[in-house]
């Protein structure tokens, strides 16, 4: 009996407090969100930079993979994986670690920019978050455009129903980031097919020993693998690859 009374008076007071809330908060100068106008823009409180500052950490595994060289490596990886016929080693996490840090040192130049003309200048309060954000954006643009394709960008712009004569400055980021997407996906496959070649070739001569010993029941799979790990290793293919991927965004192997 004592439940459902309790359960009543809760929904009943409830409703009350909410509407409440907005006079006790005006009473106390307890302001949640604001925007204040500063010196050439707008300058937003601390409590809605916390919450920008929240949004922005859950956003940023996507971030990773659309605005960064993370995605053309970690496909590039996986192939190199397929192609040596290791089906889980090196483990996913793995991969997506050395992926990550390869990412980092690739895009070290541009994370410098932005802390030396972004961040700093925000935290020593010369510009406004808003300023810091577009000021934040020119690497990264710089960065995606220098990677992006003309065919893909003029398809996305065809999607976006964007003048396609429209210079490579003027393109919208919503425009360009996709662009830059497919272009690191065609890539990736390019230089995934290059690493294939190898390997296969590998498969096809041992398949062929083999059918010529008349050993056809005997997968060439099994007698290929120790064969590719050997040639990789000793071509110290690791090195080779992380050299290549970093070659391919114009960063020194």
């Amino acid at each position: 009996m004592h439940k459902p009374m309790l359960r009543q008076l809760m929904l009943a007071v409830l409703p009350l407090l909410l509407m409440l809330l907005p006079a006790l908060v005006q009473a106390q100068d307890m302001t949640v969100l604001s925007v204040r106008d500063a010196d050439g823009g707008q300058d937003y409180s601390v409590k809605l930079q916390i919450l920008l500052l929240m949004t922005a950490l859950s956003l940023i595994p996507g971030m990773l993979m659309v605005l960064t060289s993370f995605t053309r490596i970690v496909i590039v990886l996986a192939i190199l994986r397929q192609a040596l016929g290791l089906q889980q080693s090196p483990p996913n996490r793995v991969l997506i670690g050395i992926a990550l840090m390869l990412t980092l040192l690739i895009m070290r130049p541009v994370w410098q920019d932005i802390y030396q003309n972004a961040f700093k200048p925000y935290q020593a309060e010369e510009m406004t978050l808003e300023q810091a954000l577009v000021r934040a954006e020119q690497p990264l643009r710089q960065f995606m455009l220098a990677q992006t394709r003309e065919n893909e960008l003029h398809q996305v712009l065809l999607i976006a129903k964007e003048p396609t004569t429209m210079a490579a400055a003027d393109v919208p980021l919503d425009v360009l980031i996709p662009a830059f997407v497919l272009s690191e996906l065609t890539t990736a496959f390019q230089i995934g097919f290059m690493l294939f070649l190898p390997f296969l070739i590998i498969d096809m001569v041992v398949a062929s020993v083999l059918m010529s010993m008349g050993m056809m029941m005997l997968s060439p799979l099994i007698i290929s693998l120790p064969f590719k790990l050997m040639i990789f290793v000793l071509a110290d293919g690791w090195s080779m690859v992380a050299g290549t991927l970093a070659a391919t965004f114009g960063a020194s192997p």
